[in-house]
């Protein structure tokens, strides 16, 4: 398979996934953030949760514009350490990955 498609795919579910996480809640009401654990307690938990799930997606999307970044300039599944070629195994395994297993 054409690794340009697999990686478009990839960042495509990414984009996805982050547009869902950062959308506008729907409707909050008229929540307390009270001395009780209650719904207010748990909307900011959810948040804060939403956050470090966004770094860790913006962390792969970045990765994936890497790889991409790579098959343009036709340094993809070399080792960006040694310059040896990534078995097609292992980039099938890990597209993202930019080094051999010497080196990862």
């Amino acid at each position: 398979m054409d690794p340009d498609a697999v990686l478009a795919a990839h960042e495509q579910q990414l984009l996805a996934d982050l547009a869902e996480l950062t959308r506008a809640p729907e409707d909050v009401g008229s929540i307390s953030f009270g001395k009780r654990v209650g719904e207010g307690t748990s909307l900011a938990v959810d948040r804060l949760t939403a956050v470090a799930v966004q770094e860790r997606l913006l962390a792969a999307l970045e990765q994936v514009r890497a790889a991409r970044a790579r098959v343009a300039d036709g340094t993809y599944g070399r080792c960006e350490v040694c310059g040896v070629e990534i078995p097609a195994e292992r980039l099938e395994a890990r597209p993202l990955t930019s080094r051999c297993v010497a080196h990862a």
